[in-house]
């Protein structure tokens, strides 16, 4: 930067002194780190700012639900349809499609509570069922 002065008034005045300088502002901004051109008698510190911005929004896609349903809780295959819209899901976030990310999702999350559902009442029924056979 020009740290020169330079006169405000040209032409003399009878009431004001001619040593008036135009008083500039400098300002220096780094962008991460120490400025290029080092001013180390500098009055303005040089600050910088990092801004961090989450690009990719967190969005459960429940595939590991959904994998446990499949494997353990198949009732009426409902587990393994989660599981497939939960890699829906997964592949809608890697494209950028948070929208069509959270539908899927969304629907993997309802089957993966019916899979849940249905198979704790079967498991119940079975119990309950062996229990009135042996009595």
């Amino acid at each position: 930067m020009n740290r020169t002065s330079q006169p405000f008034f040209t032409h003399g005045s009878p009431s004001l002194p001619s040593n008036y300088e135009m008083l500039k502002e400098e300002h220096e901004v780094a962008a991460l780190g120490a400025p290029l051109s080092p001013a180390p008698l500098s009055p303005v510190p040089v600050t910088s700012t990092v801004i961090n911005i989450r690009s990719e929004t967190s969005v459960p896609d429940h595939v590991v639900w959904s994998l446990f349903n499949t494997l353990f809780l198949n009732c009426c295959c409902l587990g393994f349809a989660a599981f497939a819209y939960s890699v829906k899901s997964r592949d809608r976030k890697m494209v950028g499609d948070v929208t069509g990310a959270q539908s899927y999702a969304s629907t993997a999350k309802c089957l993966n509570i019916c899979a849940l559902v249905f198979s704790f009442l079967g498991v119940v029924i079975v119990i309950a069922v062996w229990y009135c056979v042996s009595i």
